[in-house]
Order: C-alpha cells, then structure tokens, then sequence
C-alpha cells in the first residue's frame, strides 16, 4: 500500500497545474526531481529515468534513462527493476541482453511486480535468456493472472496447448511452491 501512495504522489506532483505553463512546470519539476535523485532518493531517481526515457522536461535520453533507473533498481525499487528489465529486453540505452532483462525482471516479479511476472512467463516460454522451459514460463503466468493481470490468463491458455496434463499439473504445483516460499509473489487486495 505504501508502494502505491508514493507512486500516486509522484504522478501528482508530475501533473502540471491546470492553465499553467506546461513546459515551465515540467522543467522547475524535472530539477527538482535531479537534486533529489542525485541525493539518492530511489523514487526521484526512477521518475527521473521516466523523464529522460520519454523526453519529458528534457531530451529524450535513453542512456541516461537507463542510469537512473539502475541507481533506483539497486536500491531494491520494483518499477525501476521491471524498467531497466524492459530497457535491456529492447536494446534501448544499452545494448540488447535478455539474460540481463530476466535479472531484472526477475528482482521485480520476486516483489510482486505483476507485469514482470508476466514478462518473466513470456522469456521462459520463449526461450529469451534462460532456456525454454513451458512448465516455469506456466508457474509465472499463473503467479501473474493470480494478480489479476488478465493478458497473462491468455498466455497461461497458450503455453497450456504445448504441454501434457502431467505439465500443467506440476507447473500448477510449482507456483503454489513459489508463493510458498515467497509470499510477497502475490499482492494482497
């Protein structure tokens, strides 16, 4: 729950003031954002990453993106670990490395991060990064769909085609081993 309060207010404090100067807004919020990030504030660092990944307040940068969002993600914040995951799996500020995207992705979805869990499903059933294996890319889908990402019930349906009963009966099993032992898998309503 707090996770979700800091990242509402970090999108409130984003919103530029109705009639106000947009561009001035975002340029006063984006140093403000940088004194902080460069302070170390995780937060500040991944919004600033947002900045210069979408060009927002600042050129679009999207080396810069994945420095900032490195800083955010070694200090254990979910969203920025999904991100840089994200940056890795498209080549995009960094050179294309899908065995770094699931160690990002993974850090993440070991968090409770639903989309990195899905992500995570999607490299093991395809074989990015880690050798295929459709009975851990279910496990995954199944973790994300229980966290109500309904894409992720699609993709379960999917993997699902290419596996015996005895598969899906044993991946079932294995993301109920996974939440087990990591209880944060799943996000409590």
């Amino acid at each position: 729950m707090k996770s979700i309060i800091t990242i509402l207010l970090g999108l409130f404090i984003c919103l530029p003031v109705a009639g106000a100067d947009k561009k001035k807004i975002t340029k006063k919020y984006f140093e403000e954002t940088k004194a902080k990030a460069e302070k170390g504030n995780k937060i500040a660092q991944f919004f600033l990453g947002m900045m210069y990944g979408n060009g927002e307040g600042v050129l679009e940068d999207d080396k810069e993106a994945v420095k900032w969002y490195r800083k955010a993600a070694d200090q254990g914040y979910a969203e920025a670990q999904y991100n840089l995951g994200n940056m890795y799996a498209n080549g995009e500020g960094v050179a294309k490395d899908f065995k770094e995207s699931v160690k990002w992705c993974r850090k993440a979805a070991e968090k409770g991060h639903v989309k990195a869990q899905y992500n995570l499903g999607s490299m093991y059933y395809f074989g990015d990064g880690v050798e295929k294996d459709n009975v851990t890319a279910y496990a995954w889908s199944n973790i994300a769909t229980a966290n109500g990402l309904e894409r992720s019930r699609e993709r379960k349906s999917l993997i699902a085609k290419e596996m015996t009963p005895e598969q899906i009966s044993k991946a079932k099993a294995l993301s109920k081993e996974m939440v087990k032992k990591n209880p944060k898998l799943i996000k409590k309503p």
